[in-house]
């Protein structure tokens, strides 16, 4: 369960985000990423601290990164932080933009022959890039498309976070009782459900990722053996001009048991990270432990 935050420093937070996030609006939209990914790195993240999480997860999982790297990674991840939430306060901008992007990758097949029997599909991805660039290209694929989100903490953000999330073309299920319930009859009936994966579960199994242990949930994967899924990875991966994504579609992961299916969904999303480190949200923490781990 998320932990709530209250008080006055999220409630300024939420207020220097909306700010952020509904003044640009007036500008076009290529011009408005870049303008909201540079006050979300020089601005926003220092003072919400976010670049201390960055540099914090980096020395634990990358120690070897030249301090100059580092200090590029905070500005660089925050940046591409702040364009995703551009992206998702734009409305039908996003949406329009990735009219003319393909599914690519070796799983394509899979994914297209799923959906042509009527199979579920879980599409597993994670806080890269910007998820909702794939999700969007799915639901123009044709295909029915469902996405279960975890609410954010700050109480007051998390309110409009909701309306973006649920204003989206297609679905989305909050992670609750309530929202499980329309998950699950989602997939029963053949839907595609797409899922970030990369987020501490504290009463997961403690897997490796990046080599450390973390904390992470089988659920997902207890789902797809339970309702026979297709369990692929897709990931938007954010191209040079800041702009665009390609969305990849990876080979399915086989069905075997939850440790090793999650484990491999770890093993895949490090390797994607790994080749667009900035395109990573480091600011979560993804590494911490609970006591009785």
């Amino acid at each position: 369960m998320v932990q709530e935050k209250r008080g006055l420093g999220p409630y300024l937070t939420h207020l220097a985000l909306a700010g952020v996030l509904n003044l640009p609006r007036i500008l076009p939209y290529k011009m408005r990423l870049p303008v909201v990914g540079w006050f979300a790195s020089r601005v926003i993240g220092p003072v919400a601290g976010y670049d201390k999480r960055i540099r914090n997860n980096l020395s634990l999982t990358c120690p070897d990164m030249p301090r100059d790297e580092v200090k590029r990674m905070e500005r660089a991840v925050l940046s591409n932080a702040g364009r995703f939430l551009a992206e998702m306060w734009s409305g039908d901008d996003l949406f329009n933009r990735m009219k003319n992007t393909r599914l690519s990758g070796p799983g394509v097949a899979a994914l297209e022959q799923a959906k042509a029997d009527g199979r579920p599909i879980i599409a597993t991805s994670g806080h890269f890039g910007n998820y909702d660039a794939a999700r969007a290209v799915l639901i123009q694929s044709g295909f029915n498309t469902g996405a279960l989100y975890r609410p954010m903490s700050n109480v007051y953000f998390n309110e409009s976070y909701i309306k973006r999330m649920e204003g989206f073309e297609g679905k989305a299920f909050e992670q609750s009782r309530r929202g499980m319930g329309s998950m699950v009859k989602h997939l029963r009936s053949g839907g595609l459900l797409a899922i970030l994966l990369d987020q501490r579960e504290d009463q997961g199994a403690k897997l490796s990722f990046f080599g450390k242990p973390a904390m992470t949930t089988l659920a997902i994967a207890e789902m797809a053996l339970k309702y026979n899924t297709l369990f692929i990875p897709v990931f938007a991966v954010r191209k040079e001009n800041g702009v665009d994504f390609d969305v990849v579609v990876e080979d399915p992961i086989d069905h075997s048991d939850p440790e090793t299916m999650m484990q491999e969904f770890n093993d895949r999303f490090e390797a994607r990270v790994r080749q667009n480190m900035d395109q990573f949200l480091w600011i979560h923490n993804r590494w911490q432990l609970p006591d009785d781990a």
